[in-house]
């Protein structure tokens, strides 16, 4: 079965590009992604596109950059900054336009004829890329320009695109010579490949789950909302899944501990072994990422990708990392006593700490999460993202339902200020089978202007996997999910309120150790008491959350504090041991990680928040922060600075409001990110506040 249904996958690609290339010469008039779009806003005719349309449209795409790039290699005009750079920068739109559907689409609404178009196209693109890069006579005008800028009037932002576009082309391979080229292209077209397929077998992994319990006596200890998410009444069963709606309530309160331990083993070994193995797709990754910096003059992938973002060596990564490290272990081991005691003689496992974690929370601060639940509707908090944005920013959303939407479960807004419409905004909520596990941020444009001048609003989408309502109750966010929706919705502000003229340093097009500071920052919003009392509505009775619950909500703030960091920082230094690597070699994924973890002295109760084999930020080309997790981490401490701005002249002052917006949230990548900080702030940022905000510090 296995075997026919790869066989089928590999017969569909190979159609797909045979009738792509038998397409007749009008395709570009019956091809909707090859059409001018008719749409309010020129967003996607989503109702018009079908998976038939992707790959003749990509071929088109890549001739006309072609063609573009031909243009501005043939121009016998000297190069200067509007016919090399800004004629770079505006080539291949078309074909940034059809990818920027294609792949979003594959993580939302994937199937076996979208991954076989992925499968067709992907090393065709990074041929193409390549072709671009590696491309001698288009270089060497770059650097002609590059050499020469002091001779014309170029603004800050045209000196950052120029910077941008030399460090790339030199980061793509145009200075290496042309005997190693092939190679490199090689590498590059290997490392596209196994993303995708380290990517696809972590969803069919995931989806291949299920617990099915057909004894009401196994649900102990199950809150009765989760009960009935989980029911098959017809069937009379209940089915747990893997994805976090459905898992972590699971692990919370299942009082079944051979259940507990059965979800968190199909959990914790996904992709390790078995039909979705990625033990052998991450070691090939690791090795062809550390030839390709090595090729490029670095010693590590970690020093290639940090040469490229704030922290800009591995040495002040792993500081950073380890001054947090420190006191999370110590205070997840001051948790671990603490479960252990509870329950007694037999020793905890991985799998028993959520549940321990919630019985204990509950008795020091009378929390009940379950509770805590029906204050937090999906709307309300929805709602209160909005408000927040207008009393920060001045934003109002309005849904437009008759724009065209990916998904039913999609709904589209007008975001404006001051009556103007300046995005486009997407949120697709619910958690389904077709759709990549996790939450993110992504765009189906960026804000950028048009060769004339002409402003482009972003049209921006929001990702989430939050649990579907019930025919008794809406979706109901615990405390961590409605942290997640202000995290992701500060990502949404990043790009829609980009003033920016180039796509490229535009929104959130920053370097990746910056991107997270927007988004961490905007998560303060949601536990501030008095954004709380406006947003937390009992989804019965509409009673606002009472003040004593605010209490014990804020009592409990850093409880479980040690576990949630621990976690974080071990997949983090994870993740810079295996980029890190100086040499080519064969190594087990699984040794190397419990190496990694041993020698830091991760206890055994806690595992890595991503264990290697389902690792997708490092190991696929969604989120892209190979060498990067650390991110979250040092974006954490920039925002825990910054709040406390907010903290002393009013969370909706208006004046640092408008402070944030212009020096952090308009700017993309056109100035200096730290200069820009300090200018925001009066000082640059220190670790303290945030180690005192997570509670590890007195």
């Amino acid at each position: 079965m296995k075997k026919i249904k790869f066989l089928f996958v590999v017969f569909l690609g190979i159609l797909l590009i045979y009738s792509c290339n038998k397409k007749s010469e009008n395709s570009e008039m019956t091809n909707p992604l090859l059409q001018t779009w008719d749409t309010p806003f020129e967003v996607p005719p989503f109702d018009k596109i079908q998976p038939e349309h992707y790959l003749p449209a990509f071929y088109e795409a890549m001739n006309q950059q072609d063609a573009e790039i031909a243009a501005i290699v043939n121009s016998i005009e000297t190069p200067n900054f509007i016919n090399t750079i800004e004629a770079l920068e505006y080539s291949g739109n078309t074909l940034s336009k059809i990818s920027n559907i294609f792949f979003n689409i594959l993580e939302t609404n994937s199937n076996d004829e979208m991954q076989a178009i992925a499968d067709s196209i992907s090393p065709i693109l990074s041929s193409h890329e390549d072709k671009i890069n590696l491309n001698k006579e288009l270089f060497a005008k770059i650097k002609t320009v590059y050499e020469n800028r002091d001779k014309e009037n170029l603004s800050r932002e045209q000196n950052s695109l120029l910077d941008e576009y030399y460090k790339n082309f030199v980061r793509g391979g145009a200075n290496l010579p042309e005997g190693k080229q092939e190679r490199f292209k090689e590498i590059n077209m290997q490392i596209s490949t196994l993303a995708l397929k380290f990517n696809k077998n972590v969803l069919d992994a995931t989806n291949a789950y299920k617990l099915i319990i057909d004894k009401e006596e196994d649900l102990s200890g199950l809150p009765q909302s989760i009960r009935d998410a989980a029911k098959d009444s017809v069937k009379n069963i209940w089915t747990f899944t893997l994805d976090n709606p459905s898992l972590l309530p699971f692990l919370q309160y299942s009082s079944n501990r051979e259940k507990r331990k059965e979800i968190w083993t199909a959990y914790s070994s996904r992709c390790n072994g078995g039909e979705f193995d990625n033990n052998e797709i991450i070691t090939q990754l690791v090795n062809l990422r550390t030839e390709r910096a090595q090729m490029l003059g670095y010693k590590s992938h970690a020093d290639f990708v940090l040469d490229d973002a704030m922290a800009k060596n591995s040495k002040a990564v792993y500081d950073l990392l380890i001054k947090v490290w420190e006191p999370s272990v110590k205070k997840a081991d001051e948790e671990r006593k603490m479960y252990q005691q509870k329950a007694g003689t037999e020793k905890i496992q991985p799998y028993d700490w959520s549940y321990y974690a919630e019985i204990i929370r509950n008795e020091k601060y009378n929390l009940n999460e379950d509770s805590i639940k029906q204050y937090f509707s999906l709307d309300n908090v929805k709602n209160a993202v909005f408000t927040c944005a207008e009393k920060l920013y001045g934003l109002t959303f309005v849904e437009n339902p008759k724009l065209p939407t990916y998904d039913t479960q999609a709904v589209a807004y007008e975001v404006k200020n001051n009556n103007e419409i300046i995005a486009i905004l997407y949120m697709d909520f619910y958690v389904r089978p077709s759709k990549s596990s996790g939450a993110w941020m992504t765009e189906f444009r960026s804000q950028h202007q048009t060769q004339d001048g002409k402003n482009v609003i972003p049209i921006v989408s929001l990702v989430l996997n939050f649990p579907n309502p019930t025919a008794n109750t809406p979706s109901l966010l615990n405390f961590d999910e409605t942290e997640t929706l202000f995290h992701e919705f500060g990502h949404a502000l990043h790009g829609m309120l980009s003033k920016c003229r180039y796509n490229s340093i535009a929104g959130t097009n920053v370097p990746r150790d910056f991107v997270e500071f927007p988004s961490q920052f905007n998560e303060n919003f949601a536990t501030d008491k008095e954004v709380l009392k406006t947003y937390a509505k009992h989804y019965i009775t509409g009673e606002i959350i009472p003040d004593v619950l605010i209490d014990q909500i804020e009592k409990a703030e850093n409880f479980g504090q040690g576990f949630m960091n621990t976690e974080l920082i071990a997949a983090s230094l994870l993740d810079m041991d295996y980029h890190c690597m100086t040499e080519i070699k064969t190594f087990n994924p699984n040794e190397f990680e419990n190496a990694a973890m041993q020698k830091y002295g991760l206890i055994s109760e806690i595992i890595p928040r991503y264990k290697s084999q389902y690792f997708k930020h490092i190991f696929t080309s969604t989120f892209g922060y190979s060498a990067g997790y650390y991110s979250y981490t040092w974006a954490a401490v920039i925002e825990a600075d910054a709040f406390e701005l907010f903290k002393e002249k009013g969370i909706f002052n208006k004046e640092t409001a408008d402070s944030f917006r212009k020096n952090i949230l308009e700017i993309g990548n056109t100035d200096n990110l730290m200069t820009r900080y300090k200018t925001f702030r009066g000082q640059e940022p220190e670790v303290y506040p945030l180690l005192k905000k997570r509670g590890l510090i007195e």
